[in-house]
């Protein structure tokens, strides 16, 4: 009978592209795999998968209640369920995951996607931020197990918690190239979350002196702010938010933009020690982008330079690197011919073998 692993998110699953890679991958190697997230009012129906999929009902959907009930409800579903490993997905599921598999006598894995408690949204807030940092200190260092997107990030948690954890990259699978030349139109794409620290209140402003549309492609807690700056700079007709759109047409709407935006505040570690899924994605789409100077898009940047970086996420910044994105074809053809070859050595198929070694590690 297969291992079972049952891996926890508080998203809604269906454009959750990075949990989906990492399932079916484990589900390829011979796991039985089953994910979990929540339901919500605007969730599409779930597509199949390699993996098991569940949602969890909630009655609130934000705020305190929603953490308080969804960890409930997680850890009442994880305790009838047999299984023989357990994996949190960030710092808001650790705490159910941790209890059921302390409970169940079995591993237990923690994927760091980012330093939660040094997000912008989190670490701006003294009281929240004392809320999180208890649980990271208190849960994290009895993951032994666990991964994250960059070596900054393993350093971090290795300085803080004495935990060593692998550097899994969020990349993409790595596909053939197209029968045919792509067309990329004169837009600029946003994609992933619309969240605080993204840079929309120097970005949307900046849009006023450069010559394309800006769309945004997601959801977020500063959404609702960034279409007031839309309205307040009179740009409605230049800035378009799709909303979140499923994986396989964010990928076709990708290919064709002319570039990608990939920016962050350098307000907590967690922006400066990021390492984005949309940085890659952007690369797989053979599409040049601009970012942040950060050092985990530098190092990659001098091995592969694909991308426009900038120090300082200021609107004087953005409007120059837009606009020679946009006008010099010199630049963007040399950029558009590294991101096929960083494709090659940035992907997925490299990336899968180390999640599997280390659950093979765990489990076998």
């Amino acid at each position: 009978m297969p291992k079972t692993i049952y891996c926890a998110v508080t998203n809604d699953l269906t454009y959750d592209q990075r949990m989906i890679r990492i399932c079916t991958s484990l589900s390829q190697a011979g796991y039985d795999v089953v994910l979990v997230g929540r339901k919500e009012s605007s969730s599409l129906p779930l597509q199949r998968q390699l993996f098991r999929q569940h949602r969890l009902r909630l009655l609130f959907h934000k705020g305190k209640l929603f953490y308080l009930e969804y960890n409930l409800r997680l850890l009442f579903y994880l305790l009838i369920r047999r299984m023989d490993c357990i994996c949190a997905i960030d710092l808001d599921t650790i705490i159910p995951c941790c209890w059921a598999a302390r409970l169940k006598r079995i591993p237990r894995v923690y994927d760091a996607h980012e330093l939660f408690c040094e997000m912008k949204e989190v670490v701006s807030r003294p009281a929240i931020y004392k809320v999180w940092k208890w649980v990271e200190r208190s849960f994290v260092p009895s993951f032994r197990h666990g991964y994250t997107v960059n070596e900054p990030i393993a350093a971090a948690f290795k300085e803080m918690y004495g935990v060593r954890y692998e550097v899994i990259r969020n990349t993409p699978l790595l596909r053939p190239a197209p029968a045919s030349a792509v067309t990329h139109h004169r837009f600029i794409l946003y994609q992933g979350a619309v969240n605080e620290g993204r840079c929309f209140e120097t970005l949307i402003p900046a849009m006023q002196q450069v010559d394309a549309r800006l769309v945004i492609c997601g959801k977020g807690n500063f959404l609702e702010q960034a279409r007031q700056l839309v309205r307040e700079h009179a740009l409605d007709e230049k800035v378009v938010f799709k909303g979140p759109l499923p994986p396989e047409e964010l990928r076709q709407l990708t290919q064709t933009a002319w570039c990608g935006i990939t920016l962050f505040e350098n307000k907590g570690m967690s922006n400066y020690f990021s390492l984005a899924n949309r940085f890659f994605d952007y690369m797989h789409a053979g599409i040049p982008q601009l970012a942040m100077d950060y050092p985990a898009y530098r190092e990659i940047n001098n091995l592969y330079p694909i991308a426009v970086l900038i120090d300082n996420p200021d609107t004087r910044s953005i409007v120059g690197a837009l606009n020679s994105l946009l006008n010099n074809m010199d630049l963007y053809n040399t950029l558009q011919d590294n991101c096929r070859k960083a494709a090659g050595h940035f992907n997925w198929q490299e990336e899968e073998k180390k999640l599997i070694g280390l659950y093979q590690k765990i489990l076998n």
